[in-house]
């Protein structure tokens, strides 16, 4: 018997051991990753490299339209995807009938997680490019890249409203709420920390895209005008600047400046959610 004890908790100390060693290895190798881009990156950063256009194909000048034309369509992206999977997710877990309809469409769903992203490019190429009229533009884009997160928003979405404890929907609605009612007023609340969650993964796929949008968004380097305009994001911009070799310094500030901005967008997506959990609570 004490051989048995003294056995497991030695194979317990072995695999704590080496989930502590492969933690260890991928923390070390994101930090040597991004230090090795910083340490590179911030040579090149300069308040001209922040604040003006493009120059000599992206030998001079900076990387300001493409700072904007990132946060166009992360905006744009967001508005045509979030609330779609939100609908798509209070349907599916509330209002559906959880048969062989629903779980095709999970597993669908799921699997449109793992398409690769040039696949979506062409559909947009051809459907909203082609077939619509909008050609090469950030409406495209922004269409195409909305697709593309559609099914990761929709599974957390859905995640998070299944967490929400029964009696908090039984509580509203034995006090007389409606359905509705219920939903967006126990059910959403309780469930936004999760959905949050999915929109900050939705965030950092958009900002990091760049084989759909070389079909979609197109490659113009000025702040889009409108929507129908063709523009260029941080990614493919880096892209271009590192695969024709015009400029490595500057390939490496632009990618600092998008791991930047990839976590100031974390940050306050997190800080949004903490004031709605006090607000929530204050109430």
């Amino acid at each position: 018997m004490l051989n048995n004890r003294k056995k497991q908790k030695r194979a317990q100390r072995i695999a704590f051991a080496f989930m502590y060693i492969a933690a260890g290895i991928a923390v070390a190798a994101l930090f040597a990753i991004i230090g090795f881009i910083f340490a590179n990156g911030f040579k090149a950063i300069t308040w001209d490299f922040l604040s003006k256009g493009v120059k000599d194909a992206g030998r001079e000048g900076g990387i300001f339209p493409m700072i904007i034309n990132t946060l166009y369509l992360v905006g744009l992206g967001l508005l045509f995807a979030a609330p779609v999977s939100i609908l798509a997710a209070i349907y599916m877990t509330e209002y559906s009938r959880q048969g062989i309809l629903i779980k095709v469409i999970r597993f669908f769903t799921t699997n449109l997680a793992g398409i690769p992203s040039i696949i979506f490019g062409l559909f947009g190429f051809v459907f909203f490019g082609k077939m619509l009229g909008w050609s090469w533009s950030l409406l495209n884009g922004a269409a195409t890249i909305a697709i593309i997160i559609l099914p990761t928003l929709i599974r957390t979405a859905e995640e998070a409203i299944l967490t929400v404890p029964a009696s908090f929907k039984e509580g509203s609605l034995g006090l007389g709420a409606t359905k509705w009612q219920t939903m967006r007023r126990v059910v959403i609340p309780a469930a936004s920390p999760g959905i949050f969650n999915g929109i900050i993964l939705g965030m950092g796929r958009i900002v990091g895209e760049t084989a759909a949008l070389f079909f979609t968004l197109g490659s113009g380097a000025k702040i889009a005008e409108s929507i129908m305009s063709s523009a260029r994001t941080l990614s493919l911009h880096l892209y271009n600047l590192a695969k024709e070799g015009i400029s490595v310094q500057n390939a490496y500030g632009t990618a600092t400046v998008l791991i930047v901005i990839i976590l100031a967008l974390n940050l306050i997506a997190g800080w949004l959610d903490r004031r709605i959990s006090r607000f929530k609570e204050m109430r």
